[in-house]
């Protein structure tokens, strides 16, 4: 078979499916393609070494990766046109104890984000965060662990600061991931000297309302966000954290002061991505759903801000509080009482345990 056929199929076999990611895994005789599918592993088709190394190199190419090195993890993203359907793919690769490569492929549809509201399960946090970018200046950072919608929450608000607001909203992003003709978005190229921190500098020069930064990942970049929030702009990101209070204690390890994070903090949200259960079988006691065409899935946002988050920087500083906040885990047990989402759902995210990732980088 040509690579270019076999690398069209699996594209169009995960776009069909409407897979998140496609992983390419060697194994001791051959590779395994398996698709990751509300938040599921599927597997797929068996290559053999020949296929999948031709097929790797082929999806390296497209990238502008480093086709002869596959001794070292590589990240690359490609933007192109797939059956006059606009796409975006992110690419890692990971070498193995088996001595061959390991591909992960992120899809990422271009098509407009949704409106918040479509995207939240209770209307009430839709509101609250549309609420929140109301604010002229400040810091809103959004956790939740790979998959949890997080990146597709904050294009859905930029677009309407943008769109509704009026406001010049600037990204900042490793990579690009949605290619958007509303904003002014920069990539993340550390070969020419775009780094996060370096990036950040640059866009405050270049008179923006509102700053999206795809992820706060070192002390410098904390720094420069946190100066940003105070100087009169509005900036929304990133943070990898259990939970939303985590956020102000990773904050605190990054060097920010707790005078800064109480004078430019204005909300937190921790949010899991969650299947809504299919209403025909509510009432059955069966493990998985009868009904293949249900797969619908929306946000579940805990959102700390005002009181609440107050109350939480002098948690986090060391202070007594008594007064009691929302919890994720409060709002899927709602939306468990409210028949949207099921036991086995509930228990899926209410009490993960996402390992934070070192710091360093």
């Amino acid at each position: 078979m040509i690579i270019e056929q076999l690398a069209n199929e699996v594209l169009e076999k995960a776009i069909v499916l409407n897979a998140s990611d496609i992983h390419l895994l060697p194994r001791k005789l051959d590779y395994s393609i398996q698709f990751r599918i509300l938040g599921h592993l599927y597997k797929g088709q068996i290559l053999s070494f020949e296929e999948a190394e031709r097929l790797i190199s082929h999806f390296k190419f497209r990238a502008s990766m480093d086709i002869g090195e596959k001794r070292k993890p590589q990240t690359g993203a490609l933007h192109f046109r797939f059956q006059k359907r606009p796409l975006a793919i992110r690419l890692s690769t990971l070498p193995t104890a088996h001595q061959k490569e390991s591909l992960v492929i992120r899809v990422l549809p271009q098509e407009a984000a949704l409106p918040i509201g479509q995207m939240s399960l209770f209307p009430s946090s839709a509101k609250k965060l549309h609420a929140l970018l109301m604010h002229s200046h400040g810091l809103m950072i959004f956790t939740g662990p790979t998959g949890s919608g997080k990146t597709t929450t904050l294009y859905s608000l930029i677009e309407h600061c943008s769109k509704k607001l009026n406001r010049h909203v600037i990204t900042l992003e490793d990579p690009v991931e949605k290619q958007n003709e509303e904003l002014l978005q920069v990539q993340v190229n550390e070969k020419a000297g775009i780094t996060y921190a370096n990036g950040l500098r640059a866009i405050l020069r270049h008179d923006p309302d509102i700053i999206m930064v795809g992820e706060i990942r070192d002390q410098e970049t904390a720094g420069i966000a946190i100066r940003a929030a105070l100087t009169g702009h509005l900036v929304l990101t990133t943070l990898h954290t259990r939970d939303a209070k985590g956020a102000i204690y990773r904050l605190m390890e990054f060097g920010v002061k707790w005078e800064e994070v109480q004078q430019t903090l204005i909300a937190v949200t921790a949010q899991r991505l969650v299947k809504l259960q299919c209403p025909l079988c509510v009432h059955q006691e069966k493990s998985s759903c009868t009904n293949q065409h249900h797969n619908k899935r929306v946000s579940v946002y805990e959102i700390l801000s005002g009181k609440a988050l107050q109350t939480c920087i002098r948690e986090a500083k060391g202070q007594e509080v008594s007064m009691p906040y929302p919890l994720l885990q409060d709002m899927l047990r709602k939306g468990v009482a409210l028949g949207y989402i099921s036991e086995k759902e509930y228990k899926r995210w209410a009490f993960q345990k996402e390992a934070i990732p070192s710091t360093s980088r």
